[in-house]
């Protein structure tokens, strides 16, 4: 059940003069790769075949997903009359998917799966809050509030049937951290990479990864602040069985934050290269 709806939202309220065109490509990739979570959905249908309870979670958090991606689309077309969310979203389609036809994840357990889910919520609650904490756009702060609220929902979703499967299938903390950091790593791959490109860029440009996910990172990367590293950190160390809150934790998230910078600076030069 969703917990909130679109024509909830004050559109009314929306002040151009308020927008950030640094901040709205990195909207327009982002609802394009929120609203294919109906195909996430098939994929993690057929991993878990025979837990029908996951299933239908897994099936009402697409729909969520979808509605994300819908409100962002919105607020994007706003923001750029000229676009057309569901166009760039059929374009995404065609360049960019997810492998469905499968009998097993990819992370090679359910628990593997559930913690590489764990992962992604991880990353987007933190996104959409360093999000609305970067702009003072009204509408858009209200969205990415509520997509934030809602991601991590999910997190804790993913996280309590995380526990229930690691009771059978007995991952070890190492094994659940090789996990979490491959998928952590995972977050400059092709998806963002090409949900930029199909959301930005014109028609006949061929598509570039190293272009592209310089272009979406040096955006995305300079909205998160020192409190939105710590909560990714958190997460994460809970995800695999450390101690959140504690002074390894703190210390990680000090120098989590100043690799982001770090790298944000880079994909910046890259793109003044290019």
């Amino acid at each position: 059940m969703k917990h909130w709806r679109i024509e909830q939202m004050d559109w009314d309220a929306f002040d151009a003069s308020k927008v950030d065109p640094e901040i709205v490509p990195v909207i327009k990739a982002a609802s394009v790769v929120e609203r294919n979570g109906l195909d996430y959905a098939v994929y993690l249908g057929n991993v878990f075949v025979g837990d029908p309870d996951f299933r239908q979670a897994a099936d009402n958090w697409a729909v969520e997903e979808v509605q994300h991606g819908d409100a962002l689309g919105k607020w994007a077309m706003l923001a750029d009359p000229s676009w057309d969310y569901m166009k760039a979203f059929d374009r995404y389609r065609s360049t960019y998917h997810i492998e469905q036809d499968v009998d097993a994840s990819v992370r090679g357990s359910r628990t593997g799966e559930l913690i590489a889910r764990c992962m992604v919520e991880t990353g987007t609650s933190s996104f959409y809050t360093a999000l609305a904490d970067a702009t003072d756009e009204p509408v858009l702060k209200a969205i990415c509030k509520q997509i934030a609220a809602d991601e991590y929902r999910h997190f804790k979703l993913f996280y309590d049937h995380m526990h229930r499967y690691l009771k059978r299938e007995k991952l070890s903390v190492w094994q659940r951290t090789r996990i979490a950091l491959g998928r952590v790593t995972e977050s400059e791959d092709d998806e963002l990479a090409s949900a930029y490109h199909t959301t930005n860029e014109p028609l006949d440009m061929p598509y570039d990864h190293k272009r592209c996910i310089a272009a979406y990172m040096a955006r995305a990367m300079g909205c998160y602040q020192p409190k939105h590293i710590n909560r990714v950190t958190s997460m994460i160390f809970k995800t695999i069985g450390f101690t959140p809150h504690s002074r390894v934790q703190n210390w990680v998230a000090k120098g989590m934050y100043h690799i982001i910078q770090a790298k944000a600076r880079r994909f910046k030069r890259q793109i003044a290269a290019a």
